[in-house]
């Protein structure tokens, strides 16, 4: 199996990262992978079709949000936060926080 491309986090692009994060599906799995620290494919999709999940991690992946790896025949993924931190400071933490948090 080939390796799975990844962006080095000099090539990591905002609007990339701000299209992957505004669906709600992959905004849950960003999410649970802050939380979790690294999590199988399996364990992320919710009983949701395997072609539907390929798409979600494709895109996830391609803008620099999680890492793949293989592990025999599981997919691991982890949450690039020290990349996306690095590359535009306080943004993952802002939107982690939106909907954690009570506006009374």
């Amino acid at each position: 199996m080939a390796a799975m491309k990844h962006p080095e986090a000099s090539e990591l692009q905002l609007e990339k990262v701000l299209h992957a994060l505004s669906d709600s599906l992959r905004l849950a799995i960003v999410r649970q992978l802050a939380a979790e620290g690294v999590a199988s494919c399996a364990a992320l999709d919710a009983g949701r079709p395997k072609s539907t999940m390929s798409h979600h991690f494709r895109v996830l992946r391609e803008a620099g949000l999680v890492r793949t790896r293989t592990e025999g025949v599981t997919h691991m993924n982890e949450l690039r936060r020290e990349d996306l931190d690095s590359r535009f400071p306080g943004l993952l933490a802002a939107v982690l926080a939106v909907g954690t948090t009570s506006h009374t």
